[in-house]
This record gives C-alpha cells, structure tokens and sequence, in this order.
C-alpha cells in the first residue's frame, strides 16, 4: 500500500522530499491515539484473562437443554462480551465454544464443535458498533486528528444511532437463526479435539508467601479498592458531573477500574499485566506506520483525488455498498481498526460530504467492510484458533458464510437506516 500511495503522489505532482516529508509528519501525528489504544489492547487482555470470567462461563454452560438453547445462549453471550468491549469479546468466544461444547458433549446434546467454533466468532463481530468501536470512539474524543473537516461526533450518531443499533440486533438473529438452522449433522464432538477440551481446565498460579512489608501490602485488597474508588470517582463526574459521552479515554478508565476490582489486589494486577502487555506490541509500532499513510493521503493530492474518485463513482444511495467494499479491500492490508480509519478516514469523511450523506453513515459503513477482513482473512481464524489449540482451517470455511450475511446486512442497513 505503501508503493501505491507514493507512485500515485508522484503521478500527481508531488515532487519525492514533500512526499518524504508528508510521511515523517504522519509518522508522528497519532501519538496520543496509539497510547490510548495501547492501554485499551492491554488492559482489556488483562480483564479478559480474569478468572470471573472464565468461571462465569463455565457455569452459564450448564444451563442449555438442546442444541438451539446451546447456540442462543452462547451466540448472545459472545455478543455481549464484544459489545461491551472487542477485546473481551475475541478473547472469551473461543473459551465459550468450548465450554458450551464440553456440556453439551457431556448431555449428549448434538453439536458440530467446528461449525459452533464459527458460529460464536461470528457473533464477535457486533463490537464493530459497541462501546469499543475504535473509529466512533477517535471521532467522539476531542483533539483527534479529523476535527478540523468533521468536528466532534458523539456516540448518539454512530454506535448509538438507528442504523448501528438496528444492524447489531439483525445480524445477532441472524447468527443464531443460521447456527441452529445449518448446524452439520455429522458428528464432531469437541472430544475429537483433545487440544480444544485442555482449556476447560482451570490452572492456578502457585501462590508464593510474602515477605517483605511491600510484598505484603501488595498481596492486600486495600490499595487496589483505592484505584477502584479513585476511578469511580472520575467517572461519576465525567458522565454525571460534567454530562460527556464516552471516548477513548473514559473506556480506558472503565478498563483500570475492572482491572483492579477483578483482581483485587496489585500483585494479581501486576501479573496479569505482565502477561497482557505482550498483546500491545503491534499497536505501539504498527499504528505510527499507518500514521505515515495518513500523512502521505493527506498532505499530498492523493487525498483529494481519492475522495474525488469515490465521490464520482458514487451517490447518496450506492456510496454506503461501495465504502464498505472499499472498506473490505483496505481491511487485507490493514488489521486494525483505529488504523483503518487513520488512513481511510479522510477519505470517507470528504467522499461523503461530497455525495451528500453524512460523515458518521461513511463511517459505519467502511466499519462494515473493515470487519470483512476480520470474516475472510485468516488472521483472527489463527489467533482465536491457537487459544482454543485448533487448527483454524476446520472452521474457517464455516465463518465465510456469516461474512457475506454481515456485509448483505450492513450495506443494506446503513444505506436506508437512519444514522
């Protein structure tokens, strides 16, 4: 992508030191985005990997008595997780599968364990317009790097909006309609895949006796009941106090406060992060890279001629389909949603002023092709798929059927939907 936007900079005039010069400004122009991001990759790993939820999970597996009751209640069960947080969400749907599995193994209730394995991922996409939702979050929090062309758009107008409501309740009964209606009857019990049944374990990390007196106050719940009061406090006049909405920063504040009160003390805080901060590292050096394809789309002409191309081979009833299938060839290159919109952003947001429909309709709809890539690359197949020890290749063909049903479902809800 990179050579593409250089070599059509340079068709268009611009000589190769401003072209030079535009990237190095991108490269340093979302700073503050990538912190925030990073904050929300690792704290939401951390509440993630909690045992309250692994446990909660386990116990709702219990409650199913056929097979239609397993896929509704898992099917909503990942759809709730992912609303409230993307994370979350991609975290725990493999874990649901199988614990659903494994009860339902044990009922002698049929399930298919790889067409299930699809059916709660594909759930997971719904956090494209939940509380998580990076490009409505960015445009909501003041200071991003668009306000100057769209201002500040609150939540009301995106995730909050008709079209983005309407959209996430009609593919959530879709799911679940497809995965009762289609489950294989072929038998393929998650005891076929010893690897996916070893996570329904639960491992303690062995408990070490504390010594010194920080050891000891850390090993309490007091400090952390602190934090846990201390951000409450924040909130409460963020949202109460001084009537905002939520952004960026107030989710990661939502973060910090879960992170303590589930772990309930800061030696257990301190560990989780340990391990949760490993997943930051592609957000801390992949977004300044996106950042500098920013730069290049928007100091050079490329920009506008992007936009200007979009703009004339659309109108206001066709531009939603084509920036969502524009939106699904940028998602190959680009698996990252705050990163998507660092680079595509200006472009949807003048494409659509230029057209006549609303900048936050060009937003949730490139967010609909930017989850394509979520649906049809193997990158999140293979992530979910090493955490549930499967080979991603038994249910990856499965979830290519949920991705045209959310592209169908997003084009036509976001092109005649309110929003």
């Amino acid at each position: 992508m990179l050579g593409a936007l250089v070599v059509g900079a340079l068709a268009l005039g611009s000589p190769p030191l401003q072209i030079v010069d535009a990237y190095y400004k991108g490269f340093w122009s979302l700073v503050t985005f990538t912190g925030q991001m990073t904050l929300i990759v690792v704290l939401g790993s951390a509440v993630a990997s909690s045992p309250f939820f692994q446990s909660m999970v386990g116990r709702l597996a219990e409650m199913p008595k056929t097979t239609n009751q397993f896929v509704l209640l898992a099917v909503l069960l990942a759809a709730g997780a992912s609303y409230c947080f993307w994370g979350l969400g991609y975290a725990l749907s493999p874990i649901i599968a199988i614990y659903f599995a494994r009860a339902a193994e044990r009922k002698q209730i049929h399930l298919h364990f790889p067409f299930f394995m699809a059916t709660v991922f594909a759930a997971v996409s719904v956090w494209q317009f939940g509380l998580s939702a990076s490009a409505p979050l960015i445009v909501a929090t003041p200071g991003h790097f668009l306000e100057k062309l769209v201002g500040v758009i609150p939540p009301s107008r995106t995730i909050w909006s008709p079209a983005a409501l309407l959209d996430v309740g009609l593919f959530t009964i879709a799911v679940i309609l497809t995965g009762c209606k289609l489950m294989p009857n072929t038998s393929h019990p998650i005891s076929n895949y010893p690897g996916a049944l070893e996570m329904a374990a639960v491992k303690e990390d062995e408990a070490t006796a504390a010594k010194t007196y920080s050891e000891i106050a850390e090993s309490k719940p007091y400090f952390a009941m602190i934090m846990v009061a201390i951000f409450a406090t924040w909130l409460w006049y963020h949202f109460i106090e001084k009537g905002n909405g939520l952004n960026i920063n107030s989710l990661n504040i939502v973060l910090l406060l879960l992170t303590f009160l589930l772990y309930k003390n800061v030696k257990a805080v301190t560990k989780a992060l340990e391990k949760a901060v490993v997943a930051g590292w592609p957000v801390i050096i992949l977004y300044h890279l996106y950042a500098g394809l920013s730069g290049l789309i928007e100091a050079t002409p490329v920009g506008e001629a992007m936009a200007s191309l979009v703009a004339a081979s659309s109108n206001a009833m066709t531009f939603p389909t084509l920036s969502a299938a524009i939106g699904t060839v940028f998602s190959f290159f680009i698996p990252s949603s705050g990163g998507q919109w660092a680079i595509q952003g200006l472009v949807t947001a003048k494409s659509a002023m230029a057209v006549g429909v609303s900048v936050e309709r060009g937003l949730l709809a490139m967010s609909v092709g930017d989850h394509m890539g979520n649906l049809t690359s193997p990158f999140w197949y293979v992530v979910i798929s090493g955490i549930a020890r499967l080979d991603f290749r038994t249910f990856f063909g499965y979830g290519l059927i949920y991705a045209a049903i959310w592209f169908v479902i997003g084009a036509v809800v976001f092109t005649f939907a309110p929003c």
